[in-house]
């Protein structure tokens, strides 16, 4: 039943209408969601494919990367920053990896035994550049922020750890 549910959703043909007691309560859609336009597949994916576009800013086809046309070519600031795993600059991994040469994953779901470097490694931005990855940890009791590890450049990441720990607003150890 539940799989039809989705099913159902994904089609546009029901809707979530709200929740009781943590359950999900399905409705038409038709009842929910004012009347819109309605295109083809192909026209849909085409949309979708320009705004993800204008908003990742660049694109790699056949014969290497474009940039939008809205993109801005400015400088970019000379500071050092760990990135959040989700952070849209490195969450469609694989075009990271193209763009940058780095290699990203989230390894809290790898076993440990597996784990190339961490629990919950993130990224580190030098300047328009991805050099190196670090793994703090907030202690929430002691209001601490520690490193346990480190990889790559790691020049800078004093200056990122401080802006994360100010963040925090935790006292690093």
């Amino acid at each position: 039943m539940g799989q039809l549910l989705h099913a159902l959703h994904d089609r546009g043909e029901i809707a979530i209408v709200g929740r009781r007691s943590g359950q999900r309560l399905w409705d038409l859609a038709e009842r929910w969601y004012p009347e819109t336009e309605r295109v083809p597949l192909r026209e849909a994916d085409r949309r979708l494919a320009a705004i993800r576009f204008r908003a990742a800013g660049v694109r790699r086809e056949r014969d290497g990367w474009h940039a939008h046309l809205d993109a801005e070519d400015g400088p970019v600031p000379d500071r050092a920053v760990l990135l959040s795993p989700f952070d849209r600059l490195i969450a469609d991994r694989d075009r990271a990896e193209a763009l940058f040469g780095f290699r990203y994953r989230l390894e809290m779901y790898v076993p440990p035994a597996k784990r190339e470097y961490g629990y919950y490694v993130l990224p580190l931005l030098v300047g328009d550049r991805v050099v190196g990855r670090a793994e703090p940890r907030l202690d929430r009791t002691a209001g601490t922020l520690e490193l346990l590890g480190a990889w790559g450049d790691t020049s800078r990441l004093d200056e990122a750890l401080d802006g994360l720990a100010a963040w925090l607003r935790a006292r690093r150890v």
